[in-house]
């Protein structure tokens, strides 16, 4: 089965684009959903990040502290890794599995750091980049997320930059400000059509 490999910056709408392949019959496997499930209350990654950074950073239901953990990880690069070594093999292990459960004529892994990572790139068939200007990406997440302007350039900065991934991307789907849920569903659906003609 063809394995696509989903990706784009924060606040870039990969997100409702894999709704849409999944609505048309692709089986969509979530790398973010999964590192949330690793960090919910029970979740696999909980005893690691305790014994590692301590009770601070575990909220009283017995999830990861998320603000918490943003604010240390940003700041300080090497505490980002030792997160990131923690939660990167659950992550892919929980995925691979998933891939392998998949039903419909291609599967979808959205990969926010697939470009970062340096290894999920080897691990799809193709890479598809839902690209975005940078203003509308700190516009976007700051009507969903309140973050701050400031908080979302941090977060930026530790993602490849848009010329990286465009760089790697075998197809491409434009989501600016000027384009309309009509124009971005089109895309969506030749490649959709696409790929299932390559499966």
């Amino acid at each position: 089965m063809q394995k696509i490999g989903l990706t784009g910056g924060i606040g870039s709408g990969k997100s409702y684009v894999a709704d849409l392949f999944q609505q048309w019959g692709a089986t969509v496997v979530d790398t973010d959903v999964i590192a949330h499930q690793l960090t919910a209350p029970a979740g696999a990654a909980i005893e690691p990040i305790r014994q590692h950074f301590g009770d601070a950073f575990i909220t009283e239901q017995g999830a990861m502290n998320r603000d918490r953990m943003r604010d240390l990880v940003f700041k300080h690069p090497l505490q980002r890794q030792d997160l990131q070594n923690i939660l990167h093999p659950l992550i892919r292990d929980f995925t691979f599995r998933q891939v392998e459960q998949a039903q419909g004529c291609y599967v979808v892994v959205v990969v926010p750091l697939l470009i970062e990572s340096g290894s999920w790139a080897s691990y799809v068939d193709r890479v598809c980049v839902v690209d975005c200007d940078e203003a509308t990406q700190i516009n976007r997440v700051v009507q969903r997320n309140g973050l701050t302007p400031e908080q979302i350039q941090r977060i930026m900065q530790a993602q490849a930059t848009r010329q990286q991934r465009l760089a790697v991307a075998d197809d491409v789907i434009v989501n600016d400000v000027n384009t309309s849920l009509e124009q971005l569903t089109i895309q969506a659906q030749q490649l959709h059509n696409q790929w299932c003609k390559l499966s």
